[in-house]
């Protein structure tokens, strides 16, 4: 086995240092990244879901760097449009339409499909990165519980109507943003909207990032000879608003350790910036590097189910995930 492979393998193992500031800084240096050109993504069109804060405002910043004309999809118009002045200052031209949506709502993002589809003429990457943690068990505005809505079925809604415009864009890709707590989930296929048992938000929300992840999957097997990549990625623990809010102790133990939002979402940049992400498609990676699906057997889904997911979530959204 290549060295550099071994020690990459341990760090992934010891889950602390793979997933803390540390897995980046060895792995720099490891494989000896080099960043995308600075015009990588010039003429390319990117879309971000939740591009205010956190993750997604990293993610919109060093996209935006590299020349990408940026489409800007959160609940705010508020917060979308200081986000979007702020990088026509910083690179004096206005490539960074808004698209106001609540992931959680499937009316909302059906009218962003259509604002989308009106506006944009190619769809070179889009960014799932919008997502929330409830406290308490929600019903939303479609009767679908407020997780599942807003991580799992308006994106599916997002993916599923923006199919047409993504397939006719050459080397086009969709990127998942999960989380690394996941991996201490089981999903129950049958209780997707979390009504067994006791509710807990956190838990509700790794389970619904286990479902994205899966249903990543399910569209890579299902889209052969479409031309379009879909990944999924986690980006370790940064320190980020959504993390401080959710597990405030766990944040304050481990903020030494915790990467940057720009380290977390430094994969993503990279998939979107890659001339041909297609060896990737169905993949999870971290730190650009393909990384196991499950780390605990129990937590594992079988094809069938994820096909039985597939199906539910399409019964869910209305959305046929073939246009």
């Amino acid at each position: 086995m290549d060295p550099r492979s071994l020690i990459d393998d341990l760090l992934e193992i010891a889950v602390v240092p793979s997933f803390t500031r540390i897995g980046p800084a060895v792995r720099r240096r490891l494989f000896h990244w080099a960043d995308p050109a600075p015009d990588a993504l010039q003429g390319r069109t990117v879309l971000v879901t939740g591009p205010t804060s956190g993750l997604g405002r990293a993610a919109t910043d060093a996209i935006a760097a590299l020349g990408a004309r940026v489409v800007l999809v959160g609940r705010s118009q508020e917060r979308l449009a200081a986000v979007r002045d702020a990088l026509v200052q910083q690179h004096g031209e206005d490539r960074y339409p808004i698209v106001v949506a609540d992931m959680g709502s499937l009316a909302s993002v059906r009218d962003a499909v259509t604002r989308v589809l009106e506006t944009e003429e190619r769809l070179d990457v889009l960014v799932d990165n919008a997502g929330a943690i409830f406290p308490e068990r929600t019903i939303g505005v479609d009767g679908i519980e407020a997780t599942l809505a807003t991580l799992v079925v308006g994106p599916f809604v997002l993916e599923s109507g923006l199919m047409p415009l993504l397939r006719q864009t050459p080397g086009s890709r969709v990127i998942a943003v999960t989380s690394g707590g996941m991996y201490t989930q089981q999903l129950d296929v049958h209780d997707l909207q979390y009504a067994a048992g006791t509710y807990n938000g956190s838990l509700a929300y790794a389970r619904s990032k286990r479902a994205q992840v899966s249903l990543m999957r399910e569209w890579s097997r299902r889209s052969a000879g479409w031309g379009v990549t879909f990944a999924a990625m986690h980006p370790g623990w940064a320190d980020t608003p959504g993390l401080a809010e959710s597990l405030p102790a766990f944040q304050q133990l481990m903020r030494p350790l915790l990467r940057t939002p720009a380290q977390g979402v430094e994969t993503i940049v990279w998939l979107a910036a890659l001339p041909d992400a297609s060896p990737w498609s169905g993949r999870l990676l971290l730190d650009r590097r393909s990384r196991p699906f499950d780390r605990i057997p129990m937590t594992r889904l079988s094809a069938a189910e994820r096909r039985e997911l597939w199906d539910a979530v399409v019964a869910l959204s209305g959305a046929t995930g073939t246009a």
